[in-house]
Parts: C-alpha cells; sequence; structure tokens
C-alpha cells in the first residue's frame, strides 16, 4: 500500500514538472546579422631591439726588445752583491735591496739602448662589434569585440559579442505566459 503511493506520487511529480517545463520552453532560431563593427583600442607595445655596428677600439702594448729579462736579472744579481758589501746588520739589508733595484733598473736600460730604435710602446687598432639594447613604442590596433546589429522578427537589436558572427546570429527564443 505504501509503495502504490510512492509511485503514484513520483508519477503526479513528473507530470508537475514536465507540464512546468513547457510552460516556459527555450528554443534557438537565427536572426540576420545587419552590421558588425569592431571595437578597437590603441596599445602601445615596449619591444627592445638590439642594434649592432662595428667600431674601432685602439690599445697600446709596450714591446721589449729581445734579452730586457736576461740583462735586468743579470743588473739585479751584480747589483745585489755589490750593495751587500757595503753596511753592517741591517744596513747591509738595506743596502742589498738598493743595490738589486739599481742593478736591474741599470741592466733594462743596457738592453734598450742596445737594441736600438722601435721598441717601446706601440699602438694597435682592431675592429670590435658593439651592440646596443633600445625600445621601441609602436602604437598596435586591438579588437576588443564587435557591436552587432541583427534583425529579427521585423525587430532591430543590438549586442556586443567577443567575435565577428558573421552573417547571420543564434538567438534565444523565450516563450512565457503573459499574466
Amino acid at each position: 500500500m505504501n509503495s502504490k503511493r510512492t509511485i503514484a506520487g513520483l508519477a503526479a511529480a513528473t507530470v508537475l514538472l514536465a507540464v512546468s517545463s513547457g510552460a516556459y520552453a527555450k528554443a534557438y532560431d537565427y536572426a540576420k546579422v545587419i552590421s558588425a563593427q569592431p571595437i578597437v583600442r590603441y596599445v602601445t607595445v615596449k619591444t627592445p631591439v638590439t642594434e649592432c655596428w662595428q667600431d674601432t677600439e685602439y690599445f697600446t702594448a709596450y714591446n721589449h726588445p729581445p734579452g730586457v729579462g736576461r740583462s735586468t736579472l743579470a743588473g739585479a744579481i751584480i747589483g745585489g752583491i755589490i750593495g751587500h758589501q757595503f753596511g753592517s746588520g741591517h744596513g747591509k739589508d738595506a743596502a742589498t735591496v738598493a743595490g738589486t733595484l739599481i742593478g736591474a733598473s741599470v741592466g733594462a736600460g743596457a738592453a734598450h739602448r742596445r737594441a736600438g730604435v722601435g721598441y717601446g710602446p706601440v699602438q694597435y687598432s682592431r675592429p670590435v662589434e658593439r651592440c646596443a639594447t633600445r625600445f621601441r613604442d609602436p602604437r598596435e590596433k586591438r579588437i576588443d569585440g564587435y557591436n552587432v546589429v541583427y534583425h529579427y522578427h521585423g525587430q532591430k537589436y543590438a549586442t556586443k559579442m567577443p567575435y565577428d558572427p558573421g552573417k547571420k546570429i543564434k538567438v534565444r527564443v523565450d516563450i512565457r505566459p503573459a499574466g
């Protein structure tokens, strides 16, 4: 007995639901598009551009004549030996250091004098590529959507859409009872 009531209640609820949803039927139809105008805005886009060019770099090199190292070393040794002959205690150490420095200078100078002209600072140049990054700020057109005007059953309607709908637009037809 109880199950018959339950089945009868479910059947009544199903019929009621079917009747009530039929009262608010939704259908779709197509309307003719009269115009679709793009909604345009301009934006500035910052774009990095790397530009490179050839440049000339100048630098100075010091050309040593051959044998300067040997002459400087020999002069330092001989000067150190001679300087060691003078003074006593810490003075003897100072005289040795001074003799070494003076001897090295005399030996290097002698090597430069022997070598003659053509040795010393020389300026060179070489090509180098230099690059810099600059930013361009061009303005670009962006389409934010479309203002669409369409015709449906003798009436004109307007809406905004995110895309161009083409020649026709799908519209929802909503039928409701008056009152």
